[in-house]
């Protein structure tokens, strides 16, 4: 029993892939491979990462998303064959593991905020995200400061 252990984890090890770090909160495209009869094509899922499941060969993580007013959630394993790639959109800041509250949230109210990650950039350079830009942004202000230009003004 005990040598069995060490070789199923070496089987799972050698399947894992390499896929860029993404968080709960990301916004991700899934290029995700579809069977249609004898036919196959490419299909992009882009939505929001509510949840994120690490359990080695068998993680999975879902994406919601909004299409047409109906909400759709999508349950992806992020090591299987099936799924092409993971391209991170966009990062986002939140501070719970589990995004189940954007289920009731309509519109702007569902939206997160951007992300001020250090070193992000970096961190896509290496897994080959194009866009890099994207994950990064100015600060907002806020504050006495903007207050006083909205009066003035």
């Amino acid at each position: 029993m005990s040598s069995t252990v060490p070789q199923i984890a070496a089987l799972e090890k050698a399947q894992l892939r390499d896929v860029p770090p993404f968080r709960v909160g990301d916004t991700v495209n899934v290029h995700f491979r579809i069977r249609e009869g004898d036919k196959e094509r490419i299909q992009v899922f882009t939505g929001v990462v509510i949840r994120h499941h690490r359990a080695g060969l068998r993680s999975t993580f879902t994406v919601r998303k909004i299409s047409y007013g109906v909400g759709v959630e999508r349950i992806f394993p992020v090591h299987s064959p099936r799924v092409e790639k993971i391209d991170i959109a966009a990062r986002g800041h939140v501070r719970q593991a589990r995004l189940y509250y954007l289920r009731e949230l309509r519109g702007k109210k569902a939206r997160l905020r951007a992300s001020q990650r250090a070193g992000t950039e970096q961190v896509l350079k290496d897994h080959g995200v194009k866009d890099a830009g994207a994950a990064g942004g100015k600060k907002k202000k806020r504050g006495k400061k903007r207050k006083k230009k909205a009066a003035e003004a």
